[in-house]
C-alpha cells in the first residue's frame, strides 16, 4: 500500500477542463485572441497562470491584457456553478480508499478548494488541499508534489500521483514519484493514454472503478 496518494484536481476529480477550455475560449475571442475550444484545451490544459499566460503570449505574438484573468475567473467561476460534477466513480473510489490522501493542483487554492466543496470531494481532503501558490513554481516542476508529501512525511517512492494531464505526469517524474494517468474525462482526446504512458505513466484509467481496484491492491 502506498503512504499517500496524490490526487490532481481539475480533470481527475472534478469534470472540469472542458467547461474551463469553452469559457477560456470565450474570453480570449473577447479580448481579439481569436481561438477556439481545441486551442483552449491545447493552451491551459494542466498548466498554471504564468504558463498559460506565455503560451498565449507565443501564440499570437502579444501578452494578454492586465485584466484578463479577472474576467475569465469570474466567468468560469459562474459556469462552474452551474454545470461542475465530480467525477463518475470519484465518491466511491476516495469512500473506499484506506490510506492517506490529498489534492495537489496548479489552480488557485481557494477557487480548488471551491470546486471541491461545490461537487461534496473537499470532507475526503480537508485540509490537505494544496496549490501551486504555495510553492515556488507549479508543474511541471517537481515542488508542489514534494511540498505535499512533506506534510505528511512521506517518502516519494511512497507516493502515488493521479494526473491526467502530461505538466503533472512530469512534475511527478521530476519528483521521482509513481505515477499513474486518468484519461475519463471528457476533454481526453483518443490518443492520450498513450501520451500519458509516453509521458511517464506506469498505468492509466479510463474508469474511477478500475483505479480503486488498482490503489486498493498496491
Amino acid at each position: 500500500m502506498p503512504d499517500l496518494v496524490i490526487f490532481d484536481c481539475d480533470g481527475v476529480l472534478v469534470d472540469s477542463e472542458l467547461i474551463f477550455a469553452r469559457v477560456l475560449a470565450e474570453c480570449l475571442v473577447a479580448v481579439d485572441f481569436p481561438a477556439t475550444v481545441e486551442e483552449a484545451v491545447i493552451l491551459g490544459f494542466g498548466t498554471s497562470r504564468a504558463a498559460l499566460s506565455a503560451a498565449v503570449a507565443t501564440r499570437f505574438g502579444r501578452p494578454l491584457p492586465d485584466t484578463f484573468f479577472e474576467t475569465f475567473a469570474a466567468r468560469s467561476a459562474a459556469a462552474f456553478e452551474l454545470e461542475l460534477s465530480p467525477m463518475a466513480g470519484v465518491k466511491d473510489l476516495l469512500a473506499a480508499l484506506s490510506v492517506e490522501r490529498c489534492v495537489a493542483s496548479n489552480g488557485h487554492l481557494v477557487r480548488v478548494r471551491q470546486r471541491l466543496a461545490m461537487t461534496g470531494l473537499l470532507p475526503f481532503f480537508d485540509p490537505h488541499v494544496f496549490s501551486a501558490i504555495q510553492v515556488a513554481h507549479g508543474k511541471p516542476a517537481p515542488d508542489l508534489f514534494l511540498f505535499a508529501a512533506e506534510r505528511f512525511g512521506a517518502a516519494p517512492e511512497g507516493c502515488i500521483v493521479v494526473e491526467d494531464s502530461i505538466p503533472g505526469v512530469e512534475a511527478a517524474v521530476a519528483a521521482q514519484m509513481p505515477v499513474v494517468g486518468f484519461c475519463g474525462g471528457g476533454h481526453c482526446p483518443k490518443d492520450h493514454a498513450e501520451r500519458l504512458i509516453a509521458a511517464g505513466c506506469s498505468q492509466v484509467f479510463a474508469r474511477m472503478a478500475d483505479l480503486s481496484v488498482f490503489l486498493g491492491e498496491e
